[in-house]
This record gives structure tokens, C-alpha cells and sequence, in this order.
């Protein structure tokens, strides 16, 4: 499975240490890709029928323990009114459009969304490891 911190992420935290003071946000965005972005970005996040970036609390929506952390509930993204393709991957932003890329990662299972469906990442299953 692959997954990484993106540039910006890398970048922000040399900085932080070293130059700057690198302001957290106060919520993370889940995305969700039909193609995987890469550490740079891009990709191809799902767009229409009522798609939009799923909000989680950068404090209290997380479980962390050691060098990881994950989702401390189920992450429900809004019902499809239209199909947003088979799901791959998932982002993690700092904002809940446009903003920056922090996290990626693919998906154990694709999933395809269609009209009516509820995407859903159940607490515990979105996961982010440091090495």
C-alpha cells in the first residue's frame, strides 16, 4: 500500500524546526481519489453529486499512540447524488477546498460510489504512521 507525507508537509516541518513556526490547522479534510495523488499532489479527487471534503477535528478526531494515529470515529461523507467513480485513495488537507495536501495514502479496497451510496471510513481504519 502506498502512502506518504506530502512535499508540503516535509517542507512545513523542516521550516518549523529550523526557520519558522508552522501554525497547525484546527480541522483536517478527507479527500477522496478515483487516482492517487503522490507526495506533489495531483491525483483525481471525486467531484460532483454533493462530493465534499469530510472535516475532522485535529484534536479530539484522532487517536494517537507512539509514531501513529487514526481516525477516533467513523468518518461519514455525504450521500452521492451521482456517481463519483471507484474510490482508490484517500487525502488528508488542510482545508476543505483547494488548501494543501498534508497526508495520502491508497485505499486497502476500492470502492465504487454510486448515486444513493454513503462512503464511510470507519473509525480505526484511517491510519498514519511515522518511521
Amino acid at each position: 500500500m502506498a502512502g506518504s507525507k506530502s512535499d508540503f508537509l516535509e517542507n512545513a516541518v523542516i521550516q518549523h524546526l529550523f526557520e519558522s513556526d508552522f501554525s497547525a490547522p484546527a480541522n483536517m479534510y478527507v479527500a477522496l481519489y478515483t487516482s492517487a495523488p503522490t507526495d506533489s499532489g495531483g491525483g483525481v479527487e471525486c467531484t460532483g453529486g454533493a462530493y465534499e471534503r469530510e472535516a475532522v477535528a485535529r484534536q479530539t478526531g484522532w487517536t494517537s499512540a507512539g509514531n501513529a494515529t487514526e481516525n477516533a470515529s467513523d468518518i461519514t461523507f455525504t450521500e452521492a447524488t451521482a456517481s463519483w467513480g471507484t474510490v482508490v485513495a484517500f487525502g488528508l488537507f488542510d482545508a476543505l477546498s483547494a488548501g494543501n495536501l498534508l497526508y495520502w495514502g491508497d485505499l486497502t479496497t476500492s470502492k465504487s460510489i454510486d448515486n444513493g451510496d454513503t462512503a464511510k471510513i470507519p473509525a480505526g481504519d484511517l491510519d498514519i504512521t511515522e518511521d
